[in-house]
């Protein structure tokens, strides 16, 4: 299956915009923030929450970066008018990390301030390995000052237990998922077995400690075993919720909601919709999978 999943990204990346654009609408809310907003209301109508996110990453003058805060910075507004179940997703380096650090922290910390300010909250991204002890301290430093702040880890990375054990201390609350980064095999696992292993035990040292913690995954496995360890150590539902991505699993979703337990699904919207689609594509074929069946069901 991951062979054909693979063909089919190579398909994909030679099709015209306009037809990635028609597929990938499940997948992405719209251009603009209204598409985005109109999206969260059905989504809430359902009992489902939502985290927006401005699509963009890796910007590379102070300009843009200050372009992405100021456009970042108008989500709240929506969130506040229209009185939407959602919060903030945020990626450091779309805020200026790649080139200056304390560019990237002001500008996040501005935004967990603001969201503050309206009792939100904002979820800071973990992108590729670069980042990650940089995004660490960023996240570490403003927790200082606002607890309305979370990190996402990612259980493909081999230091992301230890990891784990560090933040646990300070109260964190996380985001893990499996990872979509491309990593060099002396930091990362490869076999999918062990990366769900180790989500399970990451997972396992998170809620165990009393952290909040948004179990981010499509993965059927992960799921029962989440459950699993939720039920066996009585962690109460205040204390975590489900994530998926917008479009896919929609299914699983559904039957987590009647399960009755909190979801929250990944929003994101923006002009950059076209690297997002084929990032998303390139580095998790699966989803591509997902694509196809829906491409021979024909389903809109």
């Amino acid at each position: 299956m991951s062979f054909i999943n693979n063909i089919i990204v190579s398909m994909v990346k030679m099709m015209p915009k306009s037809t990635v654009h028609f597929f990938s609408r499940k997948y992405i809310a719209g251009e603009t923030l209204q598409s985005a907003v109109n999206l969260v209301k059905d989504l809430n109508s359902k009992g489902i929450y939502a985290t927006l996110d401005l699509l963009g990453e890796a910007v590379d003058t102070e300009e843009k970066a200050i372009a992405a805060f100021n456009k970042t910075m108008k989500n709240f507004d929506a969130l506040v008018e229209h009185k939407l179940l959602a919060n903030l997703s945020i990626k450091p380096t779309q805020l200026g990390l790649s080139f200056d650090k304390e560019l990237a922290y002001n500008h996040i910390l501005q935004l967990v301030k603001r969201a503050h300010e309206i009792d939100n909250f904002v979820r800071i991204d973990m992108e590729d390995s670069p980042y990650t002890d940089d995004t660490i301290d960023i996240y570490k430093r403003i927790f200082e000052e606002y607890d309305n702040v979370g990190i996402v880890l990612q259980s493909y990375l081999k230091r992301t237990y230890n990891d784990t054990i560090q933040l646990n201390k300070i109260g964190t609350d996380y985001r893990l998922c499996k990872g979509i980064y491309v990593e060099p095999e002396s930091i990362s696992y490869k076999d999918k077995q062990t990366i769900r292993d180790n989500f399970v035990k990451v997972l396992e040292a998170m809620l165990k400690n009393g952290n909040y913690v948004g179990i981010a995954t499509h993965d059927s496995y992960l799921i029962k075993s989440a459950y699993r360890l939720i039920n066996e150590n009585k962690i109460p539902k205040d204390k975590f919720e489900f994530q998926m991505l917008l479009g896919v699993r929609v299914d699983l979703r559904d039957k987590i909601v009647k399960d009755g337990y909190k979801i929250r699904v990944y929003v994101p919207f923006g002009e950059d919709w076209y690297p997002y689609s084929i990032r998303r594509l390139q580095e998790n074929p699966q989803i591509a999978g997902h694509i196809a069946r829906n491409i021979f069901s024909f389903e809109q």
